[in-house]
């Protein structure tokens, strides 16, 4: 190897210059530490499904039925953002009906849901732990009501994910990315 770059081999030249500079970088980034909340969303980042199948997720996704952010702008409309979104999703056996608002200084969104059993549709899903992230800073841990519902203020990110347990204690994650007018 020595010999043919010494006979000026200019791309593996190229190539053996970019691997000296990647290993010295390497050695002085020794003591650098990322900040934590940087590593958390990083590895949030990287935490989707397998598409080789070869790691399965422990939790799953929420099936969408309707996102109104989805909808066709009315002829003639300039734009339809009212910083207000309507979302209905399903994860059986739960419908779950989302709006999330954005607040007037754009800083938060509040988001307000719904659940539904649609095993026993006459019972709510009442006393259901909610997890909302933003995938930034603080977690905001809710509970559902009598009626089902829950009600909470985040700092606006433009991602949001939001988590519960469903049938058989089976996490659910409804990933909400750049939708509320971010």
């Amino acid at each position: 190897m020595k010999d043919h770059l010494e006979q000026g081999c200019k791309d593996c030249s190229k190539i053996v210059s970019l691997w000296q500079w990647v290993r010295r970088t390497a050695e002085t980034e020794v003591n650098y530490r990322p900040p934590s909340d940087a590593v958390r969303i990083a590895k949030a980042s990287f935490a989707g499904p397998n598409p080789t199948g070869e790691q399965k997720r422990p939790d799953r996704l929420a099936e969408l039925f309707f996102d109104s952010f989805l909808r066709p702008v009315g002829e003639g409309a300039r734009s339809s953002s009212t910083g207000t979104r309507y979302i209905f999703y399903r994860a059986d056996p739960f419908q779950i009906d989302l709006l999330i608002e954005s607040q007037a200084s754009g800083r938060s969104v509040v988001v307000t849901g719904q659940w539904l059993d649609l095993r026993r549709p006459e019972i709510v899903g009442q006393d259901l732990r909610v997890t909302l992230s933003n995938l930034r800073g603080p977690v905001v841990h809710a509970t559902t009501n009598q009626f089902g519902e829950f009600c909470q203020e985040i700092e606006n990110s433009g991602n949001l994910e939001l988590k519960f347990h469903g049938a058989h204690h089976q996490p659910v994650v409804i990933w909400l990315r750049d939708d509320h007018g971010a």
